[in-house]
């Protein structure tokens, strides 16, 4: 379980695709000295394992579904990449409850600087965008977010603070850019439990 809170952001240093996995390896100075073969880690809000760590850098394998969901397939040499270790019991909750579990891939439309920061419009999957309520959260590679607008065409509005934008690679994005997408964990539970109770409905 993640928090949404870019703990650091890391380089790309290496990539290898073998026949059934995608590796790639991360330079994390800030990280590497706590991170430990088999934990996990928020790689731009995907859950991976670290397989191996040398020195400052740590290694991923990337299969199957993960491959098709998320963007990790198209990293590339020195792209930055958000981290976040898993989180412990009882640490503070300082964004939101986020699993590492992407639902999709997202687009960046336009990035626009209002004032001091940046208001960014990403088009999200329709099944993040159902369960997406204004004022909720969403999480766009790994970091947790408010959306502050919902637009038509499964758009959402977010203001993202100067602290974000450089800390994070959401500042790295030109339009079209794509993203990895997590939706709001209780919104999926809540739109389960609805679903099931029609069907229930339904058959009765």
């Amino acid at each position: 379980m993640f928090t949404g809170i870019v703990t650091s952001a890391g380089r790309v240093t290496r990539t290898e695709t073998l026949e059934s996995t995608h590796r790639v390896w991360i330079e994390a100075p800030e990280l590497t000295g706590e991170l430990r073969p088999g934990d996990s880690i928020a790689v731009d809000g995907g859950c991976l394992t670290a397989t191996a760590v040398e020195g400052v850098t740590f290694t991923v394998d990337v299969i199957g579904t993960t491959l098709e969901r998320t963007v990790a397939g198209g990293y590339e040499v020195g792209q930055r990449l958000n981290l976040e270790p898993a989180m412990a019991l009882g640490d503070r909750l300082n964004g939101h409850l986020v699993q590492g579990h992407v639902d999709g891939i997202g687009h960046l439309m336009q990035s626009v600087k209002s004032g001091e920061y940046w208001i960014m419009d990403f088009e999200v999957p329709v099944a993040v965008f159902d369960l997406t309520v204004q004022h909720g959260s969403i999480t766009l590679n790994g970091v947790s977010l408010t959306v502050s607008d919902l637009l038509p065409d499964r758009v959402c509005r977010i203001g993202v603070i100067p602290f974000t934008y450089e800390h994070t690679n959401l500042g790295d994005l030109t339009p079209g850019g794509a993203v990895n997408v997590e939706g709001d964990l209780i919104g999926k539970y809540v739109e389960r439990i609805l679903a099931n109770r029609g069907e229930s409905e339904r058959t009765t």
